[in-house]
Order: structure tokens, then sequence, then C-alpha cells
């Protein structure tokens, strides 16, 4: 192995860069790009459809198919976990749960085809905490009112007013950078551990160590790792959405 080839690198570098951009057009001068976030994750809605609808077609009552019971296994681990972390009372919201976990995981694990992580883009996990900061303040007003919503903005003490409104702009901010960091941080790690590889293989001319370590790397990050930032992610959801009613759990 030749030690000053692996101390300078592979010649052709490193590069990590963002989401490639498609195509780009304006729409009342305002330039918007297509990026292949967006095409990816449109390609995820699709292929998940066709899968829900092939998984849930001809159910019956009786001598279910093996599908069925998958599809109803689903459908009530989802409906458990809302109904044990927020309560039966936001039985409701299942559905909004059961896809923000699945847009998610499945938005992680597209890397193990070659693709683009969705949620490496920081917009993908944004856009899903906006949607969450909409219902948590939806169902504050819902719940207490205008009048009751705007006073816990100035509880205990008027003075708490401006770091009350930083607290709830930091709640999107947060989850949202949470689970883009993790997953960027795991595509920045498996990327500096193939170029280290590569320069081992280009030295001792032997392609094994680029094969297996990579690929092991990627399994957790892609998988473990995706599994679980969506997780926590819905477990963020149900938690802020659920304090924000203020009702205990039935």
């Amino acid at each position: 192995m030749e030690i000053g080839n692996l101390l300078r690198g592979s010649p052709d570098g490193i590069d990590v860069k963002g989401p490639g951009v498609l195509c780009s057009f304006d729409v009342f001068g305002v330039t918007i790009n297509l990026t292949e976030t967006v095409v990816i994750s449109w390609g995820i809605i699709l292929v998940v459809a066709l899968l829900l609808n092939w998984i849930t077609k001809d159910m019956k009552t009786k001598n279910i198919s093996k599908k069925q019971v998958v599809a109803e296994w689903i459908v009530s681990t989802v409906y458990g976990l809302v109904d044990d972390t927020m309560g039966k009372h936001w039985h409701n919201f299942a559905p909004y749960i059961g896809a923000l976990f699945t847009f998610s995981i499945t938005g992680s694990l597209v890397s193990m085809l070659g693709l683009r992580s969705v949620t490496a883009d920081f917009n993908a996990p944004l856009a899903w905490a906006l949607v969450t900061f909409v219902l948590i303040h939806g169902t504050n007003i819902k719940t207490h009112g205008i009048g009751g919503y705007l006073k816990g903005y100035i509880d205990p003490v008027p003075v708490m007013l401006p770091i009350n409104i930083l607290s709830e702009i930091a709640t999107p901010v947060s989850m949202s950078l949470r689970h883009f960091g993790n997953v960027v941080s795991g595509m920045v790690i498996t990327s500096l551990l193939y170029f280290a590889l590569s320069v081992v293989t280009k030295s001792i001319g032997v392609a094994f160590t680029t094969i297996g370590i990579p690929a092991v790397a990627s399994l957790y990050f892609d998988l473990f790792s995706g599994f679980m930032q969506a997780f926590v992610f819905i477990m963020l959801t149900m938690a802020y959405i659920s304090n924000a009613d203020g009702r205990s759990e039935e």
C-alpha cells in the first residue's frame, strides 16, 4: 500500500451536494425549481398508493387473505399507537400520523435504491413540521377559543410574550432540523467512509473494501436511523398536538 496516496486522498475528491435541479420555470416572475426531491416524492406517493390499493383490494370478513391480515395489523398498530400516546379522543389523527411515518421512512429508504433521500432535503421535513405546526395551533384555538389562545402567549406574565412567540416558532424548526440533520450526517459519514475505502482500494488494487463495509454502514444509517427518525418525528407530532388541547388522555 502506498502510504502517500492514503494520506493525500483520492484525486477525484468527495462532493456532497443538495438535491439536483431538473428544470426551472417562472411563475409571475418567481423562479420555481423542479428538484429531484419533488420527483422522488411524487414517485413515492404513486408507489405507496398502488401498494395500498393492491393490499386493500378484495377485503373480506371471512377467510381473509394474508395481505389483508398485514393491512389490518398495520391499521390497528397505527390506531393503537395514537390511542396510547394521545388518547382515544384523538382517534381521527391516526391517518395523518400513519401517512407522516410512511412518507418519512420511505423517503429515507429510497437511498438504498441509489436515489437521494427525500429527508436529506431540508424542505421535506420542514414542510411536514409546518403542517404539524398548523395543526398544533388549530387545535389550541379549537379547544380554548381565540381569546384563550392569545392569552396563552402572555401567561404567566405579559413580559413572556416574546419568549412564548419564539418558543412556538422554534417548534417546527427544531423538529425539521433534528430529522434533517440526522439523515444528512449519515449520508455524509457514509460518503466519507466510501471515499476513504476507495483510497485503500486504489492502493492495494483489490475492491473488496468498497463493497461490504459501505453496505453495512448504509444499512444502519438508511434503515435503522431512518426508522428511528421517522418514529421520533411522529412521537413529537403527537405530543405537541395533544399538549395543545390540554385534556388528559382517556
